[in-house]
């Protein structure tokens, strides 16, 4: 009796937890079965959670509406920590290109998706790996905002 729970538990936890995989072009992604509009609020406040600023979000499924055109749910978080962000446009100022950090919510066939760049591309990208930078802490932390967004 005590087995079969724990194994009902376990097949629950896995069912109920989001899949985190990584893609190319140093995109990685979470996939989560809540609905957009709950991945979105968690995504809120994980980010307030873990002391990032939300600086904007930007909703292209309205902007496609204004404009007479149709896009599932689809929204990008702006958001970032200077004292993070700062160093690494320091180290080499390009990177405000794709600084603040962006987490992108959309809805697809397989469910809520978020996606975000990797710290290792953008360093890779802009050249920063001469400079001393905390890019799996980094890294670490956008996992976390991600997974929480995604429960």
């Amino acid at each position: 009796m005590h087995l079969l729970r724990m194994t009902t538990v376990a097949a629950t936890f896995c069912v109920m937890a989001p899949a985190l995989a990584a893609s190319s072009n140093g995109i990685e992604y979470i996939t989560s079965d809540s609905t957009f509009e709950q991945v979105s609020e968690q995504l809120n406040a994980a980010l307030d959670e873990k002391g990032l600023t939300l600086v904007a979000t930007i909703d292209h499924t309205q902007n496609a509406a204004n404009n007479g055109l149709e896009l599932p749910p689809t929204a990008t978080f702006i958001f970032g920590n200077p004292n993070v962000g700062t160093p690494m446009m320091q180290c080499q100022g390009s990177v405000a290109l794709d600084l603040p950090q962006k987490m992108v919510v959309r809805e697809t066939s397989d469910g809520v998706r978020l996606e975000w760049n990797a710290p290792e591309y953008l360093a890779e990208r802009h050249g920063l790996e001469a400079c001393d930078l905390p890019l799996e802490n980094v890294a670490n932390v956008l996992r976390d905002v991600a997974q929480s967004a995604a429960q």
